[in-house]
């Protein structure tokens, strides 16, 4: 009886332990996921391309391309501030903007026509660190700009790369991300790159 009790418990905690970890991995996942963005979440830049139309409403399609101050000028709206919008938001400001005074419930589309090249930079232990160059409608991600800048280094510290990311807002995000289980395919996440990310690939401590 004593057996079987003690069976019993070491039973539950393995169980316990064994969900705990995989819930912990689960979170770690969705977070490196949620951090790294996606294509729906991609935020209108400067220089980029948009064609934006109203439903019925032919005469005042535009193409506008978007002002270093991230504003565009639309037939009766005028300037429309598209400052940390994605394509779904700018959608949605400028219905509001054409609701408030002109029409009744418009219909808005907007499409990025052109995205221009964008920069990320690399610096750290990579044979060639400098900036690497990709397209937006392509993507790149946190292993792909490493490979571009010519790989790690053999002093590399592979566990403890720092991704920083500027947002729209002025305010600056450091991530800390393990480019061995990426490599491995250990994780879910791929950390695709936005513009101007800065990745910073630390020396090994011999």
């Amino acid at each position: 009886m004593f057996r079987t009790t003690l069976s019993l418990v070491a039973f539950v905690l393995g169980a316990c332990c064994a969900i705990a970890a995989q819930a912990g991995s689960s979170d770690r996942a969705v977070a490196g996921k949620s951090e790294g963005g996606g294509k729906g979440d991609y935020v209108l830049q400067p220089s980029d391309l948009l064609k934006v139309q109203i439903f019925q409403e032919e005469d005042l399609t535009r193409e506008v391309r978007i002002s270093q101050e991230y504003t565009i000028s639309l037939p009766l709206i005028k300037t429309v501030d598209l400052t940390g919008k994605t394509k779904a938001q700018a959608e949605e400001l400028i219905r509001s903007l054409y609701a408030r005074d002109f029409f009744v419930n418009p219909q808005v589309t907007v499409n990025v026509l052109e995205y221009v090249p964008r920069k990320v930079s690399v610096l750290g232990q990579v044979n060639t660190p400098g900036a690497v160059l990709f397209f937006q409608e392509q993507g790149l991600t946190l292993i792909d700009a490493i490979s571009k800048a010519g790989g790690f280094t053999r002093l590399a510290r592979k566990k403890e790369v720092t991704l920083k990311r500027t947002e729209p807002d002025g305010t600056t995000k450091t991530f800390t991300i393990n480019c061995e289980e990426l490599t491995k395919g250990a994780t879910n996440s791929t950390w695709p790159l936005q513009p101007n990310d800065v990745i910073d690939v630390p020396e090994r401590i011999m």
